[in-house]
């Protein structure tokens, strides 16, 4: 069995690293703008996820047996005293657990663990993957030559089918821990097994080329104690498959120190993608600024200046361990890499419930958390987090990836969404907190913290100053408390306090009136508010008397007393009403609510896309060709979310008669040596495919994805003058499901001249198709089927 990877970083001293290297002399490799070596494909642009999908448990047929990755002893049930796991999944949404020797939980319920052999259980992943803006898992692949192979081969066929299923994209990340053999072993695998999943829709290609990822290599660890130049071997020997590889490499591999072997940097340098370890390097925010300036920024730096793509590892921290900060530590790595420039995001991980860095649904209290088992929950840190939370949080950081939200340092992410108020208590303890200003080491944090000396204060000499607290949910709010630490002198600040139930549009709940902190009275002040809706509420300060800045120390708020406005019933038959390549059109039944709705908001998992006051809505900015899932929920005039509706799932239009076959994946009868078949839907006019020699018909073809209508194809070879002029003999022919083929246009021969760009035009009755598939029988220039581009047109 795979050991752990937090067992690897537990004695990497990232501050010595961080202390011997100059910051000067790093910093100087990363002055210029980050350049993408390559397009958007299906890892660049796009938030990939670990996908461990190792769980089993007794009765789910899994070759294994046992509880696999639940139990040390996988032959007896997981219990306290004999686990694996340091958090405690929500099972809610599987339809088949399992009872382990776990206590009840705090609710009284049984403790059931999921099976990832169970295609439900991964179906749901999936979804959630699909809802939550994952684009693409990372299927992790250990020394398939044991008794774990059968069940790991067979988890690979149940995520291509829930992959498929769910519009997203998946590939093979083999992690060679353990694996000696590995230099030959993973050429035997790739070929006999893994390889046959490529033509799947699903399958990940970038450039064209079916995506790989190997980690760890040059790891300092004796789990790993390969040499360079076999290693070196093995990335080449995959990208003369016709693969896109990508490096899960040491934190410090450009330096090859700390956790990287001396030597390595040839083997690094040969991937087309890096992406650096970074689990348990830190657990602060300080820690990630720190990575950020002195690692990221000249890792990024070597890579741009090599044409390599750079795909760094972010983490929502240990939740066992205590360094979730509740989303705040997330947040920060995604904002961090995001702002570095990075070509991609790989989250660790998706359902790593044995580290505790999973960011699949998890429990949230205690009461559907094991009694007594020393496990802790989501709101471990007295923040109330939902189970997704910390999926939505991917989903917004997945939107500022693309350059669909703007760039934001400070979290947009509520732990909640809608639920009724709590039934009384401070509204603002532990919530995410903004300012319009912070000086030095005073964050806006620091006035809804338990430290009462803790302060927030703005930058000086500059009126007015805002600060502000999202309390998660639309609330009455009926009071406000404010202090200061109890040792400071008197001082009046001149205070308005505003509210939002959107963080947009604000509105004055009690106007501007000096509030005065007197150490006499404990330097605090009280208000009573009119009872308000507000999940924003916003302290703007236009003058103090003690110090040129806003000053705050701590800001309480409290609900107004009364029976809360209950929320507007779940809006009914959503369904698409239209949709083009970059948008979709709903329209769903109206709800209805004793205050009164006051709009609507659509959400594409958590995460919402678009807000409008009646029952029809317009979603822009989608990508083409691409599966979404929408949902609809209603608000009242007091700020009440509403249950969501029904969800549908639609898959956008292809753009106007845009090439469909560019970036597709690709099938072919044969290749010789690096020329594979992704080379004709990669956009580089110098790459192609070529078929084995003197061994005609050969074939090409590139699935569309969908069924889709076709009319017309261009065929291209390079256009350099050293490809003279050929005359190859081919047939189009078309197919739904990649095995009935039908001829589009029959063989003949077909001219290459260099003169005229070495292209070749072919036009034909629109058929609908979704395989298109290039038949050559015949080539004057070359005994074999050669093509650079085949590119696919409506019309």
């Amino acid at each position: 069995m795979a050991v752990s990877r937090r067992r690897f970083v537990t004695s990497v001293l990232a501050g010595s690293a961080l202390a011997a290297a100059s910051t000067t002399e790093l910093l100087a490799t990363g002055t210029g703008p980050a350049r993408a070596a390559s397009p958007p494909g299906d890892v660049v642009g796009k938030v990939t996820v670990g996908y461990q999908g190792w769980f089993s448990c007794p009765g789910d047929s899994a070759p294994i047996g046992g509880w696999w990755h639940w139990s040390r002893d996988r032959f007896q049930p997981p219990s306290p005293g004999n686990t694996t796991i340091v958090s405690w999944p929500d099972t809610r949404e599987y339809t088949h657990t399992y009872p382990t020797a776990y206590p009840n939980l705090g609710n009284g319920s049984p403790a059931t663990l999921f099976s990832s052999y169970d295609q439900q259980t991964v179906d749901t992943h999936f979804r959630w993957m699909q809802e939550y803006g994952c684009d693409t898992a990372a299927l992790q692949r250990f020394n398939p030559f044991d008794d774990e192979g059968p069940t790991r081969d067979a988890t690979t066929q149940k995520v291509r089918s829930a992959a498929e299923r769910h519009g997203r994209k998946f590939y093979i990340m083999y992690d060679v821990t353990d694996w000696l053999n590995m230099q030959s072993e993973l050429k035997t695998d790739w070929t006999t097994k893994m390889s046959a999943h490529t033509v799947s829709s699903a399958y990940a290609r970038q450039n064209g080329k079916p995506v790989v990822c190997i980690w760890g290599f040059g790891f300092s660890e004796p789990s790993r104690p390969f040499a360079p130049a076999p290693c070196l071997e093995v990335v080449n020997w995959f990208k003369a498959q016709g693969c896109y590889v990508i490096g899960g490499v040491p934190t410090w591999w450009r330096q090859g120190i700390e956790d990287s072997r001396p030597g390595f940097l040839d083997v690094y340098h040969a991937f087309n993608m890096i992406s650096p370890w970074m689990v348990y390097r830190t657990t602060t925010l300080e820690g990630l600024d720190s990575y950020y300036n002195n690692v990221n920024i000249p890792d990024l730096a070597d890579c741009a200046a090599r044409g390599i793509d750079y795909q760094p590892c972010v983490m929502p921290g240990d939740l066992a361990g205590g360094h979730r900060r509740h989303g705040d530590f997330y947040w920060r790595h995604i904002y961090n890499m995001v702002r570095l420039g990075s070509q991609g995001l790989y989250v660790s991980m998706f359902d790593e419930y044995n580290e505790g860095n999973q960011i699949a649904k998890t429990s949230e209290t205690q009461a559907t958390t094991p009694a007594g088992a020393n496990i802790r929950a989501l709101d471990e840190d007295g923040v109330a987090c939902s189970s997704d939370y910390y999926l939505r949080i991917t989903a917004d950081g997945g939107r500022m990836l693309k350059g669909q939200l703007a760039l934001t340092p400070v979290r947009p992410t509520p732990p909640m969404v809608g639920g009724p108020p709590p039934t009384g208590g401070n509204l603002a303890a532990g919530r995410p907190t903004s300012a319009s200003s912070q000086n030095g080491p005073y964050p806006a944090s620091n006035a809804v913290d338990s430290d009462a000396g803790s302060y927030w204060e703005s930058g000086n000499g500059a009126f007015p100053q805002w600060w502000q607290v999202d309390l998660g949910a639309s609330h009455q709010v009926g009071r406000l408390v404010v202090r200061l630490p109890a040792g400071w002198g008197e001082r009046t600040q001149t205070i308005t306090v505003l509210g939002s139930v959107d963080g947009n549009s604000f509105g004055t709940i009690a106007p501007a009136a000096g509030f005065t902190f007197d150490p006499a009275t404990g330097n605090s002040v009280t208000r009573t508010l009119p009872a308000t809706a507000a999940r924003y509420v916003r302290l703007s300060i236009g003058g103090n008397t003690g110090w040129p800045a806003g000053q705050l120390a701590q800001v309480e708020v409290y609900a107004a007393t009364g029976t809360p406005d209950t929320p507007p019933t779940a809006p009914t038959g959503l369904t698409v009403t239209g949709r083009t390549a970059t948008s979709v059109s709903l329209a769903w039944t109206a709800s209805t609510d004793d205050a009164g709705v006051s709009g609507y908001q659509v959400r594409q998992g958590g995460t919402v896309v678009a807000t409008v006051t009646g029952t029809t809505a317009t979603v822009n900015g989608l990508s083409p060709t691409t599966g979404y899932s929408f949902t609809v929920t209603a608000r009242d005039t007091a700020g009440n979310t509403s249950a969501p509706s029904n969800a549908v799932t639609v898959t956008t239009d292809a753009p106007a008669n845009a090439d469909l076959a560019r970036g597709r994946p690709t099938a072919e009868s044969s290749h010789t040596q690096s020329y594979g078949s992704g080379n004709v839907v990669d956009g580089d006019p110098n790459s192609y495919w070529e078929s084995v020699n003197s061994a005609f018909p050969q074939w090409v073809q590139v699935d569309l994805g969908a069924s889709r209508t076709v009319g017309r194809v261009v065929l291209k070879l390079p256009p350099a003058a050293a490809w003279a002029t050929r005359t190859q003999t081919l047939a189009v022919q078309g197919s739904a499901d990649g095995t009935s083929f039908g001829t589009l246009v029959a063989a003949a021969g077909r001219t290459f001249n260099p003169a005229t760009g070495n292209q070749v035009t072919l036009t034909f009755t629109a058929a609908q198709t979704r395989y298109l598939r290039i038949t050559v029988t015949g080539n004057t220039g070359w005994p074999a089927g050669q093509l650079a581009a085949l590119e696919v047109y409506a019309s």
